[in-house]
């Protein structure tokens, strides 16, 4: 029998992005994400600002919308011109309904490239459990 704690699990974020955007488009909200953009996300550039790009992933804004454990890809209208769109899952930094900003934001993952510099490792203190007096 095999440890569960060798076990590599995958990430949530996949999950909870398909989770949310159904939860939108049951309840007639419109999905939108909020993407980070580098260099590993396929958008029109000249719709980035400040490094960020807000998507509207409807159905009715989409075609062949697919929301893999991976990325999100589809097709979408900038300016009546259609263009492809791909997204790392890990690039998403949020999910949310447009007409009430209900949704969920995620924490930034950083990536080798943009990685800070190594620092020297820290030594590990592990701190005693506080101990309870019994009377």
């Amino acid at each position: 029998m095999s440890d569960p704690n060798d076990t590599e699990f995958t990430s949530t974020r996949p999950y909870l992005i398909r989770a949310i955007h159904e939860w939108c488009c049951d309840n007639g909200y419109t999905p939108h994400i909020t993407v980070s953009v580098d260099r590993s996300v396929q958008v029109p550039l000249e719709y980035v600002k400040d490094g960020e790009i807000v998507l509207n992933v409807g159905l009715t804004a989409t075609t062949g919308l697919q929301l893999g454990n991976d990325y999100i890809s589809f097709k979408a209208r900038f300016a009546g011109v259609a263009r492809d769109i791909m997204v790392p899952v890990d690039q998403v930094i949020a999910i949310f309904a447009r007409e009430n900003g209900q949704g969920m934001a995620f924490p930034q993952i950083s990536k080798p490239d943009s990685a800070p510099e190594p620092t020297s490792p820290k030594p590990v203190t592990r701190a005693r459990p506080a101990l309870k007096r019994i009377k």
